[in-house]
């Protein structure tokens, strides 16, 4: 690789070039196993093309050499492996010391990757391939597709490579106005916008602010658009309405003006009252054989390897160009010293620009009338080495024969397409004009606002015209209110736009290799096939062609592509249209989905007693909870005395997380008949009843017990983590059914204790003379109303642990004094509190199941073998026609018991799988190692016939080990039940 020594031998343009690098601060990193010294500030890819490494990934489908394409991050051709994560666009990651960076989608070398001998066979490889050679004869697929498996994807996962330090989460941001872009329309915008006092959140992918003004597009005032830029930002800075969200990317409009933000290890989910979209445009490449090869680039790429990192993107440049675009791109480059050996203009008349007398100076001969008709690689370098040049003499039709051009760089500048995606998501409508060649967006909803290049400004006056315009109109929906039936007024297009993009930049060549879209190696040829092959229809060709369904979205194939497919069908492209644009906006990690949430950290009001006692806490929901009571080195053997100290003497644990909800009213029975799949109709007062909660398809989503402490009064127990969803469901069902009924989350108003063990009653009998705790007087699942130790309470008597045991719900505000008087009462039976982790051992022992642990979305509950939790006798609940009809089918699964005796690395976990050979039959749900049994016991997912008691169950473990199981009748521990009716 040129350049592997110090950074001094690699030649970077003088200042006031380079506006991100630090000329100071050296930067060492690896690049295929090469050492490369770039600056502080720049990305991977400006580094490697400073040291004239090109050549930087290979395309998915024929393997050929890619370099940058856009500098921006808006295409796939830099997609590198780095040790944390595959698929990293080099062109935006910056560089940091000892940072290793490979490669990927290669066989061999970079170089020399044997696997694109896939190109020489692409007259074999036409669009639909697959669905035309892979489905006869029948199963055929089922051969090739271990094949194609194989040579799918691109980057790998390295699991070797510690988490911690990539941890992804949530937080949650609100603003009277979003401004997505950061580009002179964005920053004008919020600064009118702020005025007002109101809280403006201006977001912007770039580093820093400025959009266009960084890398000087508007160069024909360059000094005008830094001093621009330099006087917003320093306004921008000193107004504190206005919060800077940069290197952050706004992948998604959801209703409600709900944006999804990616910045980083962190999704933001913010919604604004008002959003303007200032997100500029997608320059678009021109379409001739070879437009693909690494050195051929965008003029904005070309602008910020110039502008921002001091590169000069090659030392013999030619910029193709359809507009004046082209001209000031060549002009900026002749500035800082980059030779332009020519310019290739498409246009037949000459350029009335201001930058042909700029030019003159600089004696850059210029072609007129001519495009590139085909770009030849450099096999040593794999990088663009010469240029076929020929006059147009129709759409899309060259002379027979031209001249060449060596160069190192070609630079193009066709066109721009708005950058509508998060616009369309909104509702908006994209439309063309086959006249003008230009685009617009209408028909967006109401509190939505668009500025600057995306809504048809090009002029850099026109530009900030435009956003101070959005924002004035944005506040005037703020200040009425948001008036549905005001009409907001639209941008004009300046007129610049009217030369902007070229209207057929598309040249066919009979060899091929001209590249529509980049990441799927589609060409001309493929996208005309489609339409030959009977799908006329943009969206069709689409899904057919696999065309814009790559990492780049179709930003740089979807106007190529609806050219090509209007052409192809005899219609124009306003009628053809572009495709769907639906979130995400660029591609997202799965981690930033499952990244943790922020909530509300709530403590329950015998926190402090829990602290005091030595106790681990853990997160369950918002809700801070004792994991168990201890030395944090010391888990397992605390978590197995607290076991024993349950099941021989008594235990308490704080169970004020649990939901609690008040039913009242007449219809509070008939309510909890149709919402729950027990009866409840005839439930007795002073009587608890279990409560399983299904949803309309017939999943368990929840479960608790209702307890009747008056003809028309309900108290119902709900998980932790579920009540929310339990309380806002009961809302929504009574809200059609009408019944008389008063529903209220009463969650905060309760706390409570469960004191579970043979020695409970001893404990609780002293500190509430009043109700008589006999087996005869207070039963099992019974419910009483007294006092405890002075306490007004409500007692419940349940056995979720196996014991006999009662849960005690007091109001909030003697939590503490709860939790004293049974803490000194009961020490003479050897009280002891315990935690969670020691509540999921004991209730495993009994077989209960915990909701979202042992269930999925798809559990019912005739798989969790819970059919006696459901009245098959009522007429209607939530979830019982599916529940019914589940029962019609074939059972699928089974929620069963197993049992094992391994050492405790071996012990399965959560998740697991259950094989047979190499197939998977289910998975593990629960498993631990049981104090009281003397073995690990579990619950796993089994298909019917592996169900009964006695099957053998081969799962796999950690290192892929296998161990043995047998599945046990349930429950493991007491099965008839005598320690809870005692």
């Amino acid at each position: 690789m040129a350049g592997s020594g110090a950074s001094s031998t690699v030649k970077r343009l003088p200042k006031p070039f380079g506006l991100l690098i630090d000329r100071d601060q050296p930067v060492s990193f690896e690049f295929e196993g090469q050492t490369v010294v770039g600056l502080q500030g720049d990305t991977i890819a400006s580094a490697l093309v400073a040291h004239g490494q090109w050549l930087q990934s290979r395309s998915f489908k024929y393997h050929r050499p890619r370099g940058p394409l856009t500098m921006a991050g808006q295409d796939a051709n830099t997609l590198v492996q780095l040790p944390s994560a595959p698929n990293t666009l080099a062109d935006t990651y910056p560089i940091a010391d000892g940072l290793q960076v490979q490669a990927q989608n290669y066989a061999g070398s970079l170089r020399r990757d044997w696997r694109s001998y896939t190109g020489l066979l692409a007259r074999f490889l036409p669009v639909g391939f697959y669905y035309k050679t892979f489905f006869r004869p029948r199963g055929i697929w089922e051969w090739w597709a271990r094949f194609f498996r194989r040579q799918a994807g691109l980057g790998e996962i390295n699991q070797a490579v510690s988490r911690q330090e990539y941890d992804f989460d949530k937080q949650y941001k609100f603003a009277d106005i979003a401004i997505v872009g950061g580009g002179p329309a964005g920053m004008r915008a919020a600064l009118e916008a702020a005025q007002d006092g109101l809280e403006v959140i201006l977001i912007d992918e770039n580093p820093r602010l400025g959009g266009s003004l960084n890398y000087a597009r508007f160069a024909a005032d360059r000094k005008l658009a830094e001093e621009t830029r330099d006087e917003l930002v320093k306004q921008i800075e000193q107004n504190s309405n206005i919060e800077v969200l940069c290197n952050t990317v706004c992948n998604g409009w959801h209703a409600g003006n709900w944006l999804a933000l990616i910045a980083a290890n962190r999704l933001y989910k913010l919604r604004a009252r008002e959003v303007i979209i200032c997100s500029g445009s997608l320059e678009q490449p021109a379409i001739f054989r070879g437009n693909d090869i690494p050195g051929v680039v965008m003029s904005s790429a070309a602008l910020r390897l110039v502008n921002l990192y001091a590169v000069a993107p090659g030392e013999q440049v030619v910029v193709l160009t359809g507009n004046d675009e082209g001209y000031a791109t060549a002009l900026t480059l002749a500035e800082a010293g980059v030779v332009v050996k020519a310019i290739v203009d498409m246009r037949t008349e000459a350029s009335s620009s201001e930058f042909n007398t700029a030019l003159a100076h600089y004696s850059i001969p210029i072609h007129q009338g001519c495009t590139v008709y085909e770009a030849q690689i450099d096999k040593t370098t794999q990088r663009v080495c010469r240029v076929e040049i020929r006059a147009i003499v129709g759409k899309g039709e060259c002379e027979d024969s031209g001249i060449m051009l060596d160069t190192d760089c070609l630079v193009m500048a066709v066109g721009y397409m708005p950058t509508y995606q998060l616009v369309c998501q909104a509702g908006g409508q994209l439309s063309y004009d086959d006249a003008s060649s230009l685009f617009s967006l209408d028909s967006y909803p109401a509190h939505m606002e668009i500025a600057g290049s995306v809504n048809g400004q090009w002029d850099l006056q026109a530009v900030l015209d435009d956003g101070k315009r959005a924002a004035q109109s944005a506040l005037s929906w703020l200040g009425d209110d948001g008036d549905d039936s005001a009409q907001l007024p639209d941008g004009k297009h300046d007129p610049l736009a009217a030369g902007i993009n070229f209207s057929w930049p598309m040249f066919p060549h009979p060899k091929g290799k001209e590249f529509v879209d980049f990441d799927e190696d589609l060409q001309i040829a493929d996208i005309i096939n489609a339409t030959r092959d009977g799908y006329e229809n943009i969206q069709l060709v689409k899904r057919y062609s696999t065309c814009g369904m790559g990492p780049s979205q179709g930003r740089h194939s979807a106007l190529a592509a609806a050219r090509l497919v209007a052409d192809a069908t005899a219609t124009t492209v306003a009628e053809t249209g572009v495709t769907t644009a639906r979130p995400p906006f660029a591609a997202e990690t799965l981690a930033h989905n499952a990244g943790r949430s922020f909530y509300p950290a709530r403590r329950s009001n015998m926190h402090h007693r829990h602290m005091e006692a030595g106790a681990q806490m853990m997160q369950a929901g918002a809700w801070y909870r004792p994991a168990y009571y201890g030395k944090a080195d010391d888990m397992a053997a605390s978590i197995e005395e607290e076991v024993d100290n349950v099941r021989s003497n008594v235990g308490i644990i704080d169970v004020s997380t649990l939901g609690g909800i008040e039913i009242q009213g007449p219809d509070a029975a008939e309510f909890l008949n149709r919402f729950y799949t027990f009866a409840f109709a005839k439930q007795k007062v002073g009587m608890a009843r279990y409560a399983l909660l299904c949803n309309e398809a017939g999943v368990v989503i929840d479960d608790g017990v209702a307890c009747r402490l008056h003809e028309h009064h309900y108290y119902v127990t709900a998980t932790t983590g579920g009540v929310d969803r339990v309380f806002q469901s009961m809302l929504k069902w009574n809200l059609q059914w009408g019944l008389q009924v008063d529903i209220s989350n009463s969650t905060s108003a309760w706390c409570g204790v469960n004191l579970a063990g043979p020695n409970s009653r001893q404990v609780l009998a002293r500190l509430c003379p009043d109700i008589d705790l006999s087996a005869a007087a207070f039963p099992y699942m019974g419910v009483r109303e007294g006092a405890v130790a002075g306490i007004p309470a409500r007692i419940i008597r349940v056995g979720f642990v196996g014991e006999l045991g009662y849960e005690v719900h007091v109001p909030q505000q003697f939590g503490e004094a709860l939790w004293d008087a049974i803490m000194d009462d009961g020490q003479s039976e050897g009280i002891a509190p315990f935690g969670v982790e020691a509540q999921r051992v004991l209730r495993l022992e009994k077989g209960h199941i915990i909701i979202g642990q042992d269930t999925d979305a798809m559990s019912n509950p005739r798989e969790l073998q819970m059919t006696w939790a459901v009245a098959g006798k009522k007429p209607f609940f939530v979830g019982g026609r599916s529940i019914r009809e589940l029962e019609a089918l074939p059972e699928q699964r089974v929620l069963v018991g197993f049992e094992l005796e391994v050492e405790p690395a071996l012990i399965p976990k959560e998740a697991h799988l259950v094989m047979a050979d190499e197939t998977m039959l289910g998975r593990v749900t629960s498993c631990v190692q049981s104090p009281t049994l003397g073995k690990a016991i579990g619950l796993a997912y089994v298909p019917p016939e592996l169900s009964a008691p006695g099957s053998e169950l081969t799962i796999k473990v950690d290192e892929g080990k296998r161990v043995t199981a047998q599945v046990s009748q349930l429950p493991f521990y007491d099965p008839d039940n005598q320690r809870q009716q005692l």
